[in-house]
């Protein structure tokens, strides 16, 4: 497979780009630390075909076509340690250990799609003490 090309040099390992951190260039990136993966290769575009059962059906009964504020979800790292970053929370939900990652990105970040979901429904989520503290009835 051949190489993005960014900034006149080609990047052969994604994963290893996007986990350095030099060369960050919007606020966004430098705010969590790492490389925006679809701004330099088209690749990391959802896949459809790679999608997860669950995803599939959370697409259904939202009556989707797209995974529409999903498409920008990808597999990052916080601390060398593969993570999501929530943007309602500003901080990086770890995959447990117990999860064994595909080699592949798209798959990767599916899961990714898939555990921050799960994350924002569980009673773990932050806003949910929230919302059990502000709720009125």
């Amino acid at each position: 497979m051949a190489g993005t090309q960014y900034r006149g040099s080609e990047i052969k390992d994604v994963d290893q780009f996007l986990k350095d951190s030099a060369g960050l260039e919007t606020d966004r990136e430098k705010e969590i630390g790492q490389h925006i993966g679809y701004r330099y290769d088209v690749n990391l575009v959802p896949d459809y075909n790679h999608i997860t059962p669950f995803l599939e059906k959370y697409m259904e009964v939202m009556g989707w076509d797209d995974l529409n504020w999903l498409e920008d979800i990808h597999m990052g790292y916080e601390e060398g340690k593969p993570a999501v970053f929530d943007r309602n929370i500003n901080g990086w939900v770890r995959v447990p250990d117990s999860i064994e990652l595909p080699n592949n990105q798209q798959d990767r970040d599916m899961i990714a799609r898939e555990l921050l979901i799960k994350f924002q429904m569980s009673d773990r989520h932050p806003l949910a003490t929230l919302r059990k503290a502000y709720t009125k009835f």
